[in-house]
């Protein structure tokens, strides 16, 4: 069973947001990028903005799928190896033949994969089903055509009867002339951009894959590669935000991490937003005296910077972790900036929560939030939460089970735990106490 509690909302004037207020804020601020043709291969990762039809059948015309021989069925039927059918070979037909020889009545002609069914011809046996025109019993394979031209000429004989139609792809058995081949809001994987380049497609009008730059903050942080002096941590979040951004379907630009000056950090903003299209900072959101995101980006928001196309929110929400956040506006093109808590499980888990959709919105797609099922708690005593907020737990979820388990510790600097589990555990805000046995909601990250 789990134990229920009032949710505690706060003091009006510093209220707390829920998580689904603050993410209705963010999307309500995504406007999708507009659409760009783009060459097949640069539009890898992106959403599709049109149907595509198909403009020719595919294959478009009917070909062998084996190496063999193109018969008439007449001609084989009965055929065994003690009684062969002996026909006469007229020629070879290759992928990419254009004049094809005609297979009249007691004749053959060798055919290649993909190569063309040739007129006259009904079927195709295999080689294996042949003596490859050696004259000996079956055969493994066909003689190079560059290493003896005239294995194209003489006789085959073959060994197995063949059904009209057998081993022959028919011409728009894949898709048919006027046939819709993709629709749009698919996003480009390597066989759709497989299918577009099958039907002749060169280039293909998508949504752009979002840029994204994330910046990490904090005159402690160091690069990793360097040497650690007395004070110092290593730099994990800006590492782990852009690669989330390039899982979510962006092109991520890190940027090294920025001291704690807030002038500073206001001109590397103002410096990137040329290559954004969505801003992500980590650090500096709450209320200590080196909370320079928040002292940087306060004052964007007063009327001055609204006519530029400013406005910065910072709040607390209702969660843990990841209490603190900051959303707005920054520039003359109004671009998002999401300013994420610096521990790094909350920075991380405000990532799935908030950033991965503004990115999926950014995409144009309808389908914004990582899937969630509901699982079974599997562990040896309750988990506790905080009254009044949402907490997010690292879990390792078992599918096959449905249940899940939690990995690691509650704390928000608990990065190890987190390299470990492959879903977020969700404590709704009026429940305190999740016993062994209870079911719960499951954000599944993998």
């Amino acid at each position: 069973m789990s134990s229920r509690a009032p949710q505690d909302t706060g003091h009006a004037a510093q209220r707390l947001w829920s998580v689904d207020e603050h993410l209705a804020d963010v999307l309500a601020a995504i406007r999708p990028l507009e659409p760009i043709e783009l060459q097949l291969l640069d539009a890898q990762g992106c959403v599709l903005v049109e149907d595509v039809t198909v403009p020719v059948a595919l294959p478009p015309f009917d070909n062998s799928s084996m190496d063999g021989y193109a018969v008439r069925t007449a001609d084989v039927q009965g055929a065994s190896e003690e009684f062969p059918a002996v026909l006469t070979v007229i020629g070879d037909v290759a992928a990419g033949s254009g004049e094809l020889p005609t297979v009249g009545p007691g004749q053959a002609a060798r055919i290649m994969t993909g190569a063309p069914l040739p007129p006259g011809a009904e079927a195709v046996v295999p080689v294996e089903w042949t003596d490859g025109g050696s004259g000996g019993g079956a055969a493994a394979g066909m003689t190079p055509a560059s290493a003896a031209p005239e294995g194209a000429g003489g006789e085959v004989r073959v060994h197995r009867a063949a059904e009209a139609r057998a081993h022959v792809r028919a011409r728009g058995s894949d898709v048919q002339a006027g046939d819709l081949a993709l629709a749009a809001g698919t996003v480009l994987g390597p066989p759709q951009i497989a299918l577009l380049a099958a039907i002749g497609r060169g280039t293909v009008r998508v949504r752009p894959r979002p840029r994204v730059v994330v910046l990490s903050t904090g005159s402690e942080l160091v690069q990793p590669g360097e040497s650690l002096a007395a004070g110092t941590i290593y730099d994990s979040n800006s590492f782990a935000l852009a690669a989330a951004a390039r899982d979510a379907g962006a092109i991520a630009y890190r940027v090294g991490a920025v001291a704690d000056d807030a002038e500073t950090l206001r001109s590397t903003i103002e410096d990137q937003l040329i290559r954004a299209d969505l801003l992500v900072t980590t650090g500096g959101v709450s209320v200590g005296a080196y909370d320079v995101v928040k002292e940087a980006l306060t004052s964007v928001g007063t009327a001055d910077e609204e006519a530029d196309g400013g406005r910065m929110d910072f709040r607390k929400l209702a969660m843990q972790p990841g209490k603190p956040q900051g959303f707005g506006t920054i520039g003359p093109d109004h671009t998002p900036l999401l300013a994420l808590p610096g521990n790094p499980v909350s920075s991380y888990v405000s990532f799935e929560l908030f950033v991965r959709p503004a990115i999926r919105a950014l995409m144009g797609l309808a389908d914004v939030s990582r899937p969630s099922v509901r699982a079974v708690l599997e562990a040896d005593k309750a988990l506790g939460s905080p009254a009044g907020r949402r907490q997010f737990l690292r879990g390792k979820y078992d599918a096959q089970s449905g249940t899940v388990s939690p990995v690691g510790g509650s704390g928000s600097h608990l990065i190890a735990a987190l390299a470990h589990a492959d879903s977020l555990m969700v404590v709704p805000e009026d429940v305190t106490s999740v016993e062994p046995g209870a079911e719960l909601e499951v954000v599944l990250l993998g």
